[in-house]
């Protein structure tokens, strides 16, 4: 969208604020300004719109310019500027550019050409303070004084602050309030001063500097229903604050439950075994403890056995010995 439109400076006056306070503007004819031209990347390498201000009469048109506004046909202007764009497709020849594109309370820079004051001194160019106006100051009082060393550098540096044309120059003054806009009548109210001298040509241009536009305060009854309605928003927003934070409780009890089944899951599997094996143990215990006895008496009957076999083999050997030794006694006697 175009953020730009081409004026001409009527005058200076006053507004009165809706407080009663006084606020000193400038008044700008602005508008309406016709597309004579669409530029286009594929045509000329960059995108934008020739418009015109102030019409001409056609009998003061010469042939050439008269061919370059015919396709347009909204005659020839005194003023052709081009306009940057991102788009130039959704504009058409003849289509006019308003001054209602800005709203009050929006921020503009203004470029215009300043007024010329001629040939000056320093101290009406540069600010200079002059001489001591005291014994011993002869013609001097509003010289520059010394512009440079004789010997060494010989000569003046570039730049230096000295007198000199004055004024005649292009200058841009940043974010300048708008303060009201009349579009039946095409003007727009800038607070304070802009370049350039009445009926003088200048460009008016969204501020660049200005994040946002700042809006006039709005009247008491719209003030009390913002108010209004950012209370509705805030209790709003506590009522959404507290159903998430129910919401979030709720979900980290469920979140808990789960983990501790997840838990008790495992000591439960690990019960249930323990009860399987002492069930199981409690049916073998019968079994086991007739085993242990049998193994027990098992266990004493063998050494009974192994002693009463030891002293039949004890007997048997004494018997033996005692053969033995009767039959020596008959040997020896025969």
């Amino acid at each position: 969208m175009v953020r730009e439109i081409i004026g001409k400076k009527l005058g200076v006056t006053r507004l009165f604020s809706q407080e009663g306070n006084i606020v000193p503007v400038t008044v700008i004819e602005a508008g309406p300004c016709p597309i004579i031209q669409k530029k286009t990347k594929e045509t000329d390498g960059y995108d934008a719109l020739q418009v015109g201000f102030l019409p001409k009469k056609p009998n003061r048109v010469n042939r050439p310019i008269t061919g370059h506004v015919k396709k347009s046909g909204r005659g020839a202007f005194y003023i052709l500027k081009e306009l940057r764009v991102d788009e130039v497709d959704q504009y058409e020849l003849g289509q006019e550019i308003a001054v209602d594109i800005f709203q009050p309370g929006d921020l503009v820079d203004v470029a215009g050409t300043s007024k010329g004051k001629g040939f000056s001194g320093v101290m009406k160019r540069h600010g200079f303070r002059g001489a001591p106006a005291s014994h011993g100051t002869h013609e001097h009082f509003r010289h520059g004084g010394s512009i440079g060393a004789a010997a060494d550098p010989s000569r003046t540096f570039k730049g230096k602050k000295m007198p000199g044309h004055l004024g005649n120059r292009r200058v841009t003054v940043q974010n300048i309030e708008v303060v009201e806009v009349r579009p039946q009548e095409n003007l727009i109210f800038l607070k304070g001063a802009i370049p350039g001298w009445r009926n003088g040509i200048v460009t008016i241009r969204q501020a660049k500097k200005a994040p946002a536009p700042s809006r006039p305060a709005p009247p008491q009854e719209k003030k009390e229903e913002a108010r209004e309605e950012v209370e509705v928003k805030a209790k709003a927003e506590v009522k959404e604050e507290a159903a998430r934070e129910v919401k979030a409780e709720v979900e980290d009890k469920a979140e808990a439950k789960v983990e501790a089944e997840a838990e008790e899951q495992p000591k439960e599997e690990i019960k249930e075994g323990a009860e399987e094996v002492a069930a199981k143990g409690a049916e073998e215990e019968p079994e086991r403890k007739e085993a242990e006895a049998q193994g027990k008496e098992e266990a004493e009957e063998q050494p009974q056995e192994d002693v009463k076999q030891e002293a039949k083999e004890e007997a048997e050997a004494k018997a033996e010995a005692k053969e033995e030794a009767k039959e020596e006694g008959k040997k020896e006697e025969s």
